[in-house]
């Protein structure tokens, strides 16, 4: 596991673009028979990803979180980005085929993850926040996610915004999760963009080609900077930060925000008139 720490705004600005990438982004989380997790101080969120090829995985405890096993104080959701998974949660399995999602609560012992299928691997992203209270383990299937359709072709951001883990959907403790797919033809997230203070947020790009990178949009309103990322590789955005992006072609991503505010709707916009 390794840790980033939290980030003032006024320090942040001063950053040259190694320093930027240093500590916002994740470069890597997907190796084959492998799990890696960032443990982020911005609210607590372990963020990671999992591959299992040859072997079943586990999601155990580092001696980061001082406790006996990774769920005794956590949530954690799982989205699965490739391959047909099975998720054994305490001897219960679970079937995920790409874009479903898998919430599992405080106490659970011992998750397995594997393929059903090791020419076409699975990778599981996933996030986990602190938890103060138990909520049942839930799978949900892409299909039935709460759809939200926004955008339009002419200002290029025409998206299928998918709810899983939020008020009217999964409950949990203070994780939230969705999963954002952009048509063909257009680029753009999150656009106007907003802060909320109350959390913070990560994001995953993914089912972008090699050569197409998205341009993330980070920072104050007032003091912007961006982030290129390229296919597979997260982002940590602090509370302070605006995230927004782009792409040189549609991509998918999924979006994970833990902290105080429960409410999905709760953001303050930033008119990109204002920003700079």
């Amino acid at each position: 596991m390794e840790i980033r720490h939290s980030t003032h705004p006024s320090d942040a600005k001063h950053y040259d673009t190694a320093q930027l990438r240093k500590h916002f982004l994740i470069e890597k989380l997907f190796e084959a028979d492998q799990v890696h997790m960032v443990y982020t101080h911005e609210d607590r969120m372990v963020i990671g990803g999992a591959q299992p090829v040859k072997e079943a995985l586990s999601i155990e405890a580092p001696d980061t979180l001082k406790t006996d096993y990774f769920l005794e104080r956590r949530e954690i959701g799982f989205v699965n980005i490739a391959g047909d998974a099975v998720i054994t949660v305490d001897g219960e399995k679970y079937e995920l085929s790409k874009l479903d999602t898998l919430y599992v609560g405080k106490g659970n012992k011992e998750i397995k993850l594997e393929s059903k299928d090791a020419s076409n691997p699975a990778k599981l992203y996933f996030c986990s926040a602190l938890a103060h209270a138990v909520y049942p383990t839930r799978k949900l299937a892409i299909a039935e996610a709460d759809t939200r359709y926004l955008g339009s072709q002419l200002t290029s951001n025409e998206r299928e915004l998918n709810r899983v883990l939020h008020a009217d959907g999964i409950n949990t403790c203070q994780l939230m999760m969705g999963i954002t797919v952009l048509k063909p033809g257009s680029v753009w997230n999150t656009m106007p963009s907003h802060v909320h203070d109350r959390r913070m947020e990560a994001y995953l790009y993914f089912d972008i080609n090699d050569d197409a990178r998205v341009f993330h949009m980070m920072g104050e309103p007032n003091e912007t900077r961006h982030l290129v990322v390229a296919n597979e590789q997260a982002i940590i955005s602090p509370p302070w930060s605006i995230h927004s992006g782009v792409g040189t072609s549609n991509y998918t991503f999924i979006w994970s925000m833990a902290g105080e505010n429960y409410t999905f709707d709760d953001m303050d916009t930033v008119p990109a008139s204002e920003m700079k």
